[in-house]
């Protein structure tokens, strides 16, 4: 008997299954064209299933984008915070999974620790996905995916740059370059340098990814620029992080370096006028409202390959 098909991480996954999983995405988005919301996918693939949504942060797009998707799929959510569970009164994580595994098809968990998406996962017996952990955000990197090739075409070959905090979205498109075949410069300050770990291991598996702290070199003829929140939930606010990142800002002068067609994205929420200028986030290269979009279709795909 073969286990769950867990959604934890891209680098847990070969390239071929993350590629059907896009293209499913791609094919869930297409059959929805001229369709309102709240109008379920033809055949509802996933009527009768139940996903349990558990959110120990605040969440504005993961939390609607897998309910939305979810109920256009034919299934139905719940809703669940630290505090609706034991699991805030000492019940482990163990027991909560055994548990909920006897009532619901699937569980979503946006985590501020990796390690408790793992022992969900160790102990459920039905498909968990990780919706963001302090690690990594891999539901993002497949919509960013996903919208950098509706705009710019295959990824595979493309020049990304990654300019700000070496964060769990970084990390996740570390282990999307080994998966993707993009290659990946990252610049960020030398105090917030991405996981040496997930840079070694996409190295050992043929990924190019480079690292350094010149967001003017790593822009150079990118292809895609992408930027993000300087303090993120799990970070002290009270740092030094400011001052560490403000030459990483994204404006237009930065924005100019990358090639003429090249792609801005931010995954959100943003801070205007920190991570990014108001020009770049509202201008023609920006395709920040595509990603957020697709996170629903990208989401929809990986619900459905889970629950097949």
């Amino acid at each position: 008997m073969t286990g769950p098909r867990h959604f934890a991480d891209i680098d847990a996954m070969d390239g071929d299954t993350l590629r059907d999983i896009l293209e499913g995405a791609k094919a869930l988005k297409k059959a929805r064209a001229g369709k309102g919301q709240a109008a379920p996918d033809a055949g509802a693939p996933l009527a009768g299933k139940l996903l349990a949504m558990i959110f120990e942060q605040p969440s504005t797009r993961t939390r609607i984008s897998f309910d939305v998707g979810m109920r256009q799929l034919g299934g139905e959510t719940i809703v669940l915070n630290g505090q609706d569970l034991q699991l805030g009164r000492g019940e482990s994580v163990a027991d909560t999974a055994r548990v909920m595994s006897r009532y619901v098809d699937a569980i979503m968990l946006r985590t501020k620790s990796h390690a408790v998406l793992e022992e969900l996962m160790a102990h459920a017996t039905v498909p968990v996905i990780n919706g963001l952990t302090d690690l990594t955000h891999p539901c993002q990197l497949m919509a960013d995916v996903m919208t950098f090739e509706e705009h710019r075409g295959p990824i595979t070959g493309k020049v990304v740059t990654w300019s700000g905090d070496g964060n769990n979205m970084a990390t996740s498109w570390i282990q999307g370059a080994a998966r993707f075949g993009y290659a990946l410069r990252l610049a960020c300050p030398p105090e917030l340098q991405p996981s040496d770990r997930a840079v070694d291991w996409a190295r050992r598996h043929g990924a190019d990814v480079s690292v350094g702290s010149d967001p003017e070199a790593a822009v150079d003829g990118a292809d895609c620029v992408v930027a993000d929140a300087w303090v993120s939930m799990h970070d002290d606010p009270n740092s030094d992080r400011h001052n560490m990142l403000a030459r990483f800002r994204v404006d237009e002068r930065l924005m100019s370096r990358a090639n003429a067609d090249s792609v801005f994205m931010h995954c959100l929420p943003a801070h205007r006028g920190e991570e990014v200028t108001d020009a770049v986030m509202d201008g023609p290269q920006s395709v920040v409202w595509d990603q957020a979009e697709n996170r629903l279709h990208a989401q929809k795909g990986i619900l459905a390959w889970c629950l097949r």
